[in-house]
């Protein structure tokens, strides 16, 4: 009797708990209505306007609009799809590191009532219960711009070919010092226009000095330089063509599916008087002709900034992927020679582009990763911003590991028999590091980072001891010899 009555006490206090737990659940993540009592207007418009309409509306990069429910619903289905398998909106840094300004993700409750919605009949609602319309100023993300920089004539795209890169310089007309605070790219024709770099070359420059103002140049190739052991030095082979983000061409702001304007709070890009702009131009072919007329708006600063801002890079262009690798390793290094405080960053590949890490090694030793992207995306890149930005002493490296997948489980992959190396065009690869930092503005730019051999250890001040050559091993996935990349 006695071991019965226990029983039954334990189970009336089991059945307490496990109401107690569910009751505490239910407060901390409250469930949306319930299927068919989900309206557009009150429930999923809210979350479209914060989440999604900055791309979903005409004009801009998304394929469709959210801002009406006429607009809306035939799209619920996919939409449900879309946040049930975390694919809209698009984040794809792991949370496990960092903390980003620029995150967008959707809470489990806004994911459920979205998936409540398409399950119920995606109901309109009463369109009393909508929310005040968001406000974009059309064509312009930033704002309205101080100043509009054009190409200053259409270019045309043929239909089929391949393309090289066009670079277009532009007299800037900046009479005096400027600082830029927000800066953003507007394709003219998307369907042709791969992504765009806004350069800043500064007066006396002789980077594409055989270019004509307004019309689209190619320049001539530059043989890559080796180093003075005669192997491919990890410093990029810097050709006649390219900006380096360094004191001889300063990158001002890009464009690219996914990538978000450039939008600056206390610090801004400089411009000296007298600087020309240039834009680095990559046309695709679509199947049909196209023209396109690129511009740049323009946002200053209306007082001296607290901090300059620079983009720099830490990229690998030695690299060789073999035919059918689906996990090949490549690795950057840069030694920052002055401190800075590092405020961004945005990882670069192709289609084979797999995943890639950003980690930064003090100079005490001590490591710490600022960013992994697990699954990246070519067709959607992304830059990230720290919510909290980071002091990096002089003497702090910062390392950034790429994974590559040429095999044939790649869907994206153009050729998986075909040997890959750097390249412009997209069935070509790159490996870039991207990162912001900002800087005193009185500070000297000049020489901010150093190139070095992924792996580099020696205490900043000495001569860089030489690296003893690994022995060529593989591991699944990894091929031989692929860590010296």
């Amino acid at each position: 009797m006695t071991r019965r009555l226990l029983r039954v006490l334990l189970a009336v206090v089991g059945v307490c708990l496990c109401a107690l737990l569910m009751g505490m659940a239910a407060t901390t993540d409250n469930p949306p209505p319930a299927p068919g009592r989900v309206t557009y207007y009150k429930d999923v418009l809210p979350i479209l306007q914060s989440n999604c309409q900055s791309c979903h509306r005409p004009g801009e990069i998304a394929p469709w609009s959210f801002m009406t429910y006429e607009e809306t619903r035939p799209l619920a289905a996919a939409i449900k799809l879309s946040v049930l398998t975390r694919k809209m909106p698009p984040w794809y840094a792991d949370p496990q590191y960092g903390h980003f300004a620029n995150v967008r993700q959707l809470t489990p409750q806004q994911i459920r009532t979205l998936v409540s919605w398409a399950e119920g009949g995606a109901l309109a609602g009463d369109t009393k219960d909508q929310p005040t319309p968001v406000k974009f100023l059309d064509g312009w993300n930033i704002g309205q711009p101080d100043r509009v920089v054009e190409m200053p004539t259409a270019f045309h795209v043929p239909a089929e070919g391949t393309i090289d890169y066009q670079y277009i310089v532009i007299p800037g007309g900046f009479a005096q010092d400027t600082w830029v605070t927000a800066a953003e790219i507007r394709p003219g024709n998307r369907t042709v226009v791969h992504h765009v770099i806004a350069f800043v070359r500064p007066p006396g420059s002789k980077w594409l000095q055989d270019a004509q103002p307004g019309v689209p140049y190619v320049p001539k190739k530059a043989e890559d330089r080796k180093s003075e052991d005669g192997q491919s030095s990890q410093q990029p082979k810097k050709r006649s063509d390219e900006g380096s983000g360094g004191n001889e061409q300063e990158l001002l702001v890009g464009y690219a599916p996914g990538l978000q304007p450039t939008v600056l709070h206390d610090s801004a890009t400089f411009i000296k008087a007298g600087s020309d702009l240039v834009l680095q131009m990559h046309y695709t072919a679509s199947g049909t002709e196209g023209m396109d007329k690129t511009k740049i708006g323009l946002i200053f600063a209306k007082s001296q900034p607290q901090h300059r801002h620079i983009t720099l890079l830490a990229p690998n262009r030695s690299f060789v992927i073999p035919p059918n690798a689906d996990n090949y390793e490549v690795r950057s290094q840069v030694l920052l020679e002055e401190t800075v405080t590092l405020t961004d960053l945005m990882p670069h590949m192709h289609f084979r582009g797999k995943d890639f890490l950003y980690k930064v090694i003090y100079p005490t030793g001590e490591t710490e990763t600022l960013l992994s992207v697990p699954n990246y995306d070519f067709n959607w890149q992304m830059g990230y911003d720290l919510a909290k930005p980071i002091v990096l002493p002089k003497g702090t490296r910062i390392e950034c590991t790429a994974h590559f997948d040429n095999s044939i489980n790649n869907s994206h992959n153009p050729d998986p028999t075909s040997e890959v190396k750097w390249g412009d065009q997209t069935w070509q690869e790159m490996m870039i590091g991207w990162f912001g930092v900002s800087v005193d503005p009185k500070a000297s730019t000049a020489r901010l980072i150093k190139f070095e051999k992924p792996g580099t250890r020696t205490p900043p001040g000495q001569a860089d001891a030489k690296q003893p050559e690994a022995k060529p091993t593989s591991a699944p996935g990894r091929p031989a010899g692929s860590s010296l990349q």
